[in-house]
């Protein structure tokens, strides 16, 4: 080359004339500085040895309990027991080992002492609202149930042209739905695609059964296990941490017991379903959890911490 050609691969910086690599740097006598608005003379790659000082690891990561999980996943393992009590009980009117007065009155019986228990675990001063009051209550029950009894001629001929593998099918996906979408963390009230998609699914599976009188009793119950049961559910984990334990034990237990009197196979794939939700899922969440390693550093995108609500 001649002597006024450079060598390839390098550059020339604009202020000092000095050729330079993308991995050199000038001497120490020229110090950088972190910052983009003013020219250096590095190359736009250089860091210096300070670059890995401010390397932080696993900041901000949460450390999980094994048992803490366990009983906050009880809550999912109650919604599948819930869902299995349903499709019993559905059973049982269905074979007839079960009259619609009886569920009516077990219902009725059901409601009145969770409703007289909700009462007494709910505060007196709700923060941001008023306290709903007994009379409206009841005027909700009474239109509810009104109008459930006298559309329930309707509802038992609503799929009459429809086969009954498909509304089995309709009804085994839509509780599938409920139990996915269920807003597991702030159950009360339900979520409403989670509350359609279950009561959707009892409509389909009541409209199978032989009378109006048996489509009116499994719409009851229905409402009584999606809709009502996951309100009392959550003020007993809010105000009886222990009792709610309890609860979701025994209504386990009843979901298993339940479903094998009908179906004994089912009831060993729940059985299995509930000990891998409630107790190895935890584990395997708080033994990944231990081998987690998250690193931050001066690489990360820049977060602004100032309220710019005044720009």
């Amino acid at each position: 080359m001649t002597g006024g050609d450079y060598s390839i691969g390098a550059e020339q910086n604009p202020i000092s004339g000095r050729l330079m690599g993308p991995d050199s740097a000038p001497g120490p006598a020229v110090p950088w500085r972190k910052v983009l608005w003013e020219c250096q003379p590095f190359p736009d790659n250089y860091v210096d040895q300070r670059f890995l000082e401010e390397l932080r690891r696993n900041e901000g990561i949460r450390q999980y309990r094994y048992w803490a999980v366990v009983k906050e996943a009880g809550f999912v393992g109650e919604r599948l027991s819930c869902v299995a009590i349903f499709i019993t009980i559905w059973l049982y009117i269905e074979q007839g080992l079960l009259s619609p007065e009886t569920l009516l009155w077990t219902s009725l019986v059901c409601a009145l002492l969770g409703y007289g228990l909700h009462q007494a675990l709910t505060s007196q001063v709700e923060s941001g609202c008023e306290p709903r009051t007994r009379l409206a209550d009841l005027q909700s029950a009474t239109i509810f149930l009104s109008f459930t009894f006298g559309f329930s001629p309707v509802l038992k001929t609503l799929t009459e042209s429809v086969s009954t593998d498909t509304v089995y099918a309709m009804s085994a996906f839509m509780l599938l739905a409920h139990l996915v979408s269920f807003p597991y963390a702030h159950p009360s009230p339900p979520g409403s695609f989670s509350l359609n998609a279950a009561l959707f699914a009892s409509v389909c599976l009541a409209s199978r059964l032989p009378g109006a009188l048996h489509t009116f009793a499994m719409l009851s119950c229905a409402l009584l296990v999606f809709a009502l049961w996951p309100c009392l559910l959550q003020r007993l984990r809010e105000n009886a941490p222990s009792q709610f334990t309890g609860v979701c034990v025994g209504v386990c237990i009843g979901g298993v017991g339940g479903l094998g009197s009908q179906w004994p196979g089912g009831a060993v794939l729940l059985a299995l379903a509930l000990w891998s939700v409630t107790l190895f899922c935890p584990l395997l969440l708080v033994r990944l959890q231990r081998q987690k390693d998250n690193i931050h550093g001066p690489w990360d995108e820049a977060e602004i911490h100032e309220d710019l609500s005044r720009l």
